[in-house]
């Protein structure tokens, strides 16, 4: 993900304290925004945070001294209300669409094949980001709503004036008290039960604001975890709404409607906006995808190659590992044993990077737990993520504010993206606040020996080879991606012993058995440089009890099971 803010413009805004009674700024197109800080009486504070474009100020959040007579007693956890006035997140909402636009229901049809819609967030003096358009119009939960208006804003400081591309994912699931049928008739069903979020944030200086500035997003809502794709996309079109306005919205949205329908395992030359990509499609979503050139492209190219799924690759992604890039081979290992893993960023560009290019290591294992690219105090799901029991398996959060470090201080592992102070700058916002930048683990010891040749080249190209970071993050990434397939060698050993022979009339694998597979491991070993054999075999131990393996077993099962079938119909007279 990319951070386009000025060079040096890392200081943050002065906060301006308002009257709520104040008229709000306008909310359908690029517009003037203002930074609240609520009145409140002298209460116990619960914590400490600085002020971003989507907290004003929750310095002012608090919990109260007393409780109110009859009610629950209040858990020590944030105070959503201080933060978000006059909100209600159990109905249901029409966001507005573009005024006096109508569009063709076959059209409609074709978009959301791609994209939900496109949807427009700006600055609401009373209630921080809110969703102010999507269009096509769509019907969503409140708290879909609220969760996609401050995803799509940086919870940090970020720049005096720029603009960056950060991406997101949010749950959506029906309120209880609500009828699922009513909201989801008219957007496609979300087969991962997540919305994905494209965001192009913008601040710019605005002589009409109170505060000086104008903060905006524009966002490509969809159902689809295409990253590479609509981050090129969103790059493209953020500067154009900034210079047209609404009416790019249109534009864009009848473009995407004239896309072919997404194949699987195909490659579809789709236009945009005087633009031409032709985009790979996997097989599915644990597919990965690999290449030397495909998607390095300038976003000024006329034409250019896109792998849907691959991970953003700008800046290069060695940057952010600056501090802690002599741990990766732990990092990797804590990834595919499932380990929860806090991931601490200067801004959403940087975390949201980085959560997918973890994300891509893992594939082509089927993903066992939640990754969140960019996780605010705001999500629905805060409590439940976030809270003073273990992290579950499998999480990767990607956070910026300094709420989480100390919120999560009981996490196992902690990687804080950026390099190390006293030694430069990097290219990317420095970080102020939260944990100093490295990895910080409290439990695991690593099974496997680094590769000392890709250690010597992210060492020169950190050092005195700056021109071959890109080249060598893209070496990383395929070194890191081969292990987990070479991971999974001794694995697919075993299970063709599992699977039955022609002449057996069988339609599934014979049962998963650990001693067998074990007695196996001894005899033929693993591709991987573990340090010893007794460190191999508690690696693969850990591994069996994850959920990951779970799932890769019935992936399995379900390909073997359909090649069985198949010869069974073909044996048929």
């Amino acid at each position: 993900m990319e951070n386009i803010g000025r060079a040096g413009d890392s200081e943050s805004l002065p906060i301006l304290h308002v009257r709520t009674d104040e008229p709000t700024s306008p909310r359908l197109s690029p517009v003037s925004s203002s930074v609240l800080s609520s009145s409140v009486c002298p209460r116990r504070r619960l914590t400490e945070f600085s002020a971003s474009p989507s907290t004003p100020d929750l310095g002012n959040t608090f919990l109260p001294d007393v409780e109110p007579s009859g009610s629950k007693p209040v858990s020590p956890r944030l105070v959503r209300s201080k933060t978000l006035p006059g909100r209600t997140t159990s109905g249901t909402t029409n966001i507005p669409g573009l005024e006096g636009v109508s569009v063709d229901p076959n059209k409609i049809e074709s978009l959301r094949k791609w994209i939900l819609g496109i949807a427009i967030v700006t600055f609401d003096l009373e209630l921080g980001p809110t969703l102010a358009c999507v269009f096509p119009q769509l019907r969503l939960y409140d708290f879909e709503a609220e969760n996609i208006a401050f995803s799509s804003f940086p919870d940090s400081p970020q720049f005096r004036e720029g603009c960056s591309i950060h991406s997101f994912r949010i749950r959506v699931r029906p309120s209880p008290l609500s009828s699922r049928s009513s909201v989801l008739s008219d957007r496609p069903e979300l087969r991962d039960g997540f919305m994905y979020g494209y965001s192009y944030f913008s601040q710019r200086k605005d002589l009409t604001s109170r505060r000086g500035y104008s903060q905006w997003s524009i966002v490509i809502l969809s159902q689809h975890p295409f990253v590479a794709l609509f981050s090129s996309v969103i790059a493209s079109l953020g500067p154009l709404y900034h210079a047209h306005g609404e009416a790019i919205l249109e534009v864009a949205s009848h473009n995407i409607a004239s896309w072919p329908t997404p194949v699987p395992g195909t490659t579809v030359e789709l236009g945009f906006v005087g633009s031409v990509m032709h985009a790979e499609l996997p097989r599915n979503v644990d597919e990965q995808q690999l290449s030397n050139t495909a998607h390095l492209h300038s976003q000024n190219d006329q034409n250019w190659h896109v792998l849907v799924c691959a991970p953003p690759v700008h800046p290069p992604p060695l940057h952010l590992f600056q501090a802690s890039f002599t741990h990766l081979w732990s990092i990797w290992e804590c990834l595919v044993l499932c380990e929860p893993i806090l991931i601490f960023g200067s801004s959403p560009a940087v975390t949201s990077q980085a959560v997918w290019w973890l994300r891509d290591l893992f594939r082509p294992i089927p993903w066992a737990g939640d990754f969140r690219p960019y996780f605010t105090i705001h999500d629905k799901e805060l409590n439940s993520l976030v809270n003073d029991k273990p992290p579950k398996p499998g999480l990767l959060l990607g956070v910026t504010n300094p709420f989480f470090s100390k919120s999560c201080s009981h996490w196992p592992h902690v990687l804080s993206l950026g390099k190390e102070s006293g030694k430069g700058s990097v290219t990317f916002t420095a970080q102020v606040v939260g944990p100093p930048p490295g990895w910080t683990t409290k439990r695991h010891k690593r099974y496997i020996s680094k590769d000392p040749q890709i250690l010597q080249q992210m060492q020169d190209a950190l050092g005195k080879h700056p021109e071959k970071l890109q080249e060598t993050s893209l070496t990383l990434g395929r070194h890191l991606s081969s292990r987990t397939a070479a991971m999974l060698v001794p694995l697919n050993r075993y299970i063709n012993t599992l699977i039955p022979s022609p002449t057996e009339k069988a339609s599934r694998l014979r049962p998963f058995n650990n001693a067998h597979f074990f007695a196996l491991l001894r005899t033929h070993g693993s591709p991987l440089p573990f340090k010893s054999s007794t460190k191999q075999r508690l690696f693969y131990e850990r591994w069996l009890r994850t959920p990951a393996f779970g799932l890769w077993l019935a992936r399995q099962e379900e390909i073997v099971g359909d090649v069985l079938m198949s010869r069974a119909s073909s044996s048929l007279p």
